[in-house]
């Protein structure tokens, strides 16, 4: 796993500290675990109560479905109906990934982890930490055990990519395992392929077009035109938002805005390429953050960046909008949500 080289060196996992957060999700009780996305809040995906409490902690409406988790050598087919080519196709090709997939879910999984709907969502994470206490947990399942884990903060904020932002929302009421800073950075790829064709309900690592060479056809987009897809983790159009006000404009309208805040004394946040920026990163009363130019690391290094932006005493955040093409899709998409949080409000 790739880390930042400003991150500390991560104290190894020992055996003893995954066999006794495998022993808490089988009491039924919640763990927070590393995955190379984003860190998870985690119950035994069996158990109505421990989603009910992965639900109450999170303050998360109990419509909203979580994603189950399987080890390695999980067995998908134990949790949905029959295992369609295409998911075999794609589970072969992406997992162990930052890929997720809606399917049918099989009748005797319980409907609290689908948010009540007859589809599960089903991924295999490729964190070594993750790996290894999926392993565990599944053992005590007679090697079924799956653990749903939505990303581990409140409902609505800005997800964990360290164990510290973990603690920094539930102090010491969860159970974390540290497992350093998330290689990703933002959450899985979500394809549904509950409906007979694929579709894509949340962008992320995986790529519509990698999709498309696996498959032979290219996934439906979330342009928000389809009333039939089923509701899935992260994709209310507000969401990933930090505190302080944020806007997202190309930059050209963020210069306007910028001057206003210059005049009325105003001290603001700015995150663009620096290849934008020209003179506004040495601003009066300007905190300028200098965007990544590459789409993985601008991914990777996202929720940290909102985090801290929160902490800069700042009264806005301007982000610079960024190119439209698919490369961006997801890092747009998330930006795009934690802005939305405040446009009703302007």
């Amino acid at each position: 796993m790739s880390h930042h080289p400003s991150s500390p060196a991560v104290p190894p996992v020992s055996d003893a500290q995954i066999d006794e957060a495998a022993a808490l999700l089988a009491a039924g009780e919640l763990v927070a675990f590393p995955t190379e996305t984003v860190y998870g809040l985690g119950g035994d995906a069996e158990s109505p109560a421990a989603v009910a409490r992965i639900y109450a902690a999170k303050g998360r409406p109990a419509n909203h479905p979580v994603i189950v988790h399987l080890a390695p050598h999980g067995d998908p087919q134990y949790w949905v109906g029959p295992l369609p080519a295409d998911a075999q196709r794609l589970i072969d090709a992406f997992w162990p990934g930052p890929l997720t997939l809606i399917l049918k879910r099989a009748a005797h999984i319980p409907a609290a982890v689908s948010g009540g709907q007859d589809s599960v969502g089903l991924r295999c994470p490729s964190h070594p930490v993750a790996q290894r206490l999926l392993e565990a947990f599944s053992a005590r399942r007679a090697g079924h055990g799956g653990v749903a884990a939505p990303s581990a903060n409140r409902f609505g904020h800005v997800s964990p990519t360290t164990a510290q932002h973990v603690r920094d929302e539930f102090g010491d009421a969860i159970h974390v395992l540290d497992g350093g800073a998330c290689d990703v950075g933002i959450e899985s790829t979500i394809l549904d392929l509950s409906r007979g064709f694929p579709a894509l309900l949340r962008p992320g690592r995986v790529t519509p077009r990698e999709i498309a060479d696996v498959l032979g056809v290219a996934p439906r987009l979330p342009d928000g035109g389809d009333a039939t897809a089923p509701r899935a983790s992260g994709t209310l159009k507000a969401h990933y938002a930090p505190r302080t006000p944020l806007a997202l404009l190309p930059f050209d309208a963020l210069e306007p805005m910028l001057a206003g805040a210059q005049t009325a004394g105003m001290r603001v946040a700015l995150v663009a390429r620096a290849s934008r920026a020209g003179t506004w990163a040495d601003a009066r009363n300007v905190h300028f953050v200098a965007a990544p130019e590459d789409p993985h690391v601008y991914a990777r290094e996202l929720y940290g960046l909102l985090r801290a932006l929160d902490r800069a005493q700042v009264e806005r955040i301007f982000v610079e909008k960024l190119p439209g093409t698919l490369e961006w899709i997801a890092v747009n998409d998330r930006l795009g949500r934690a802005a939305a949080a405040f446009e009703a409000n302007e």
